[in-house]
């Protein structure tokens, strides 16, 4: 059997901003600023959360915006 797999873009994953907020938090801690692991987990749940509003008022924006007609 076929399965079907689904795909979401790279920045809606929460496990891609999650490295690059750990890779962050490390050059960070390089440089004296100490983020946990708590906060790591927050900063990616609010990446997620602010990367999905900003798709969504970009296709309000390319709607309002459009020369043509949304036809069947």
């Amino acid at each position: 059997m076929s399965e079907i797999v689904e795909y979401k873009p790279w920045y809606q994953s929460k496990t891609v901003w999650g490295a690059l907020i750990a890779i962050g938090a490390s050059v960070l801690r390089v440089k004296g600023v100490d983020v946990g692991l708590a906060e790591q987990g927050e900063l990616a749940d609010a990446i997620v959360s602010l990367v999905g509003s900003f798709g969504g008022l970009l296709a309000i924006y390319g709607r309002l915006s459009a020369k043509k007609v949304i036809g069947g």
